[in-house]
């Protein structure tokens, strides 16, 4: 397992793309700093190979101790007795002063949004860290903004994004996402911007369950190539009563690159659920599409099955589930496209069937799971409308066992 994820992380740096060749200029430099060049863009390179090499890209993070980012601007927030409704610990530095923890954390009530990252390119975020509710809800909502778009390129439930399905928590270990005990969530999807990156949090929660947000996004101030798209991420959630095959991603156009699936899957009833299809409809295919898997568990690289949790840099199915329990039972399946994206020119749907077996007899049949997705994706702006996302009701709706036939 170590052996494979080492030479994982090995091929991924030789083939992510080299996204500081550019034309898009960093902002204006301190005097007697080297100028911007395309060399600055080093620095984005990852993995362990590139570490030895230096650069000029400028490395940056936000978080509640310095929420511009700004050089030499962390941990200067003075203790304020007279704050009212304070994050959780927030009154624990009075007698330190500034400089010992002030404001370490966000509060963020219902009906509330925190603007998480503000600042202008052009840059590329390369970390993610969050953690704090403790009980990671689809009530709580991230947003990207990229170069001051009105709509987001991203918009997500903030379990969903980082893997963690049904407010479930379970360790992921990938090498894009990483979550790790007891709610940390850590992303490094590359994310380039040129004029301005806006991040945003907001918790639609009937409560105030959200009493400590901690977070830091980190991200290199450089250079981006002209050819570098923009990540996007789209939220979905159906009934394959209603929705089979059930809509992963509709409505893409324009050139782009999808790298990723996250499927927070419910079976309703016993027996195997994965005999489905996915299936990728691209520049201009209608009834057929020019990919077409073989099975749920095949597109997410097991075989005959999810006999066991695992976990790895591009796959993984994290809850321990049994399609032989008692419904419902709750999977939790990603299939990262680091290695092979799925690139496209013109436009996108991606779709997969629920679909297993007739009991007792060797015919497939249509399920009436429930199923939620994100699909992720690299494209050029500006990006097509998506779907509104699902009211509260809707993302958080608890799931029956089917009906007995």
């Amino acid at each position: 397992m170590v052996r494979s994820f080492c030479l994982g992380v090995v091929c991924a740096t030789l083939v992510l793309v080299y996204l500081g060749r550019g034309v898009t200029t960093a902002a204006p430099r301190p005097a007697g700093d080297p100028p911007a060049s395309a060399a600055d863009a080093r620095g984005l390179e990852q993995g362990l190979p590139s570490l030895p090499f230096l650069s000029h890209a400028r490395t940056r993070s936000v978080c509640a101790e310095n929420p511009t980012g700004g050089k030499g601007q962390g941990g200067r927030a003075v203790p304020n007795r007279a704050e009212v409704d304070p994050p959780a610990s927030g009154r624990a530095a009075d007698e330190l002063g500034q400089g010992w923890k002030v404001r370490p954390f966000l509060r963020v009530n219902k009906g509330q949004a925190a603007t998480l990252m503000d600042v202008d390119g052009p840059g590329m975020i390369q970390h993610i860290w969050m953690a704090g509710p403790m009980k990671w809800s689809r009530a709580h909502v991230l947003r990207f903004y990229w170069d001051g778009e009105e709509t987001p390129s991203i918009e997500v439930p903030a379990a969903d994004f980082f893997a963690v399905g049904h407010g479930k928590f379970a360790p992921v270990n990938s090498l894009a996402v990483v979550t790790n005990p007891q709610d940390a969530l850590n992303c490094y999807w590359p994310m380039p911007f040129r004029r301005h990156a806006k991040v945003t949090f907001t918790n639609d929660s009937p409560t105030d369950d959200v009493t400590l947000l901690a977070y830091q996004i980190t991200y290199a101030e450089t250079p981006i190539d002209a050819a570098a798209g923009y990540l996007h991420a789209q939220f979905r959630r159906a009934r394959t009563d209603r929705d089979n095959p059930y809509v992963i991603l509709d409505g893409v156009r324009g050139q782009g690159r999808y790298v990723g699936t996250f499927l927070a899957w419910v079976q309703r009833e016993k027996g195997w659920f994965g005999e489905g299809e996915i299936k990728f409809f691209m520049d201009g295919d209608r009834d057929f599409p020019t990919i077409c898997g073989t099975g749920t568990e095949d597109y997410f690289c097991g075989s005959y099955g999810f006999s066991r949790p695992y976990t790895g840099p591009y796959t993984g199915t994290t809850l321990p589930a049994s399609e032989s329990a008692e419904p419902p039972s709750f999977w939790s399946l990603y299939r990262w496209h680091i290695m092979d994206p799925i690139n496209f020119e013109q436009d996108l749907r991606v779709t997969i069937q629920a679909l297993g077996w007739k009991q007792g007899q060797p015919l497939y049949k249509k399920l009436s799971d429930d199923v939620a997705s994100v699909a992720f994706w690299y494209q050029a702006e500006p990006h097509a409308p998506f779907p509104k996302l699902p009211p509260l009701a809707d993302r958080t709706a608890t799931v029956l066992p089917a009906p007995a036939e």
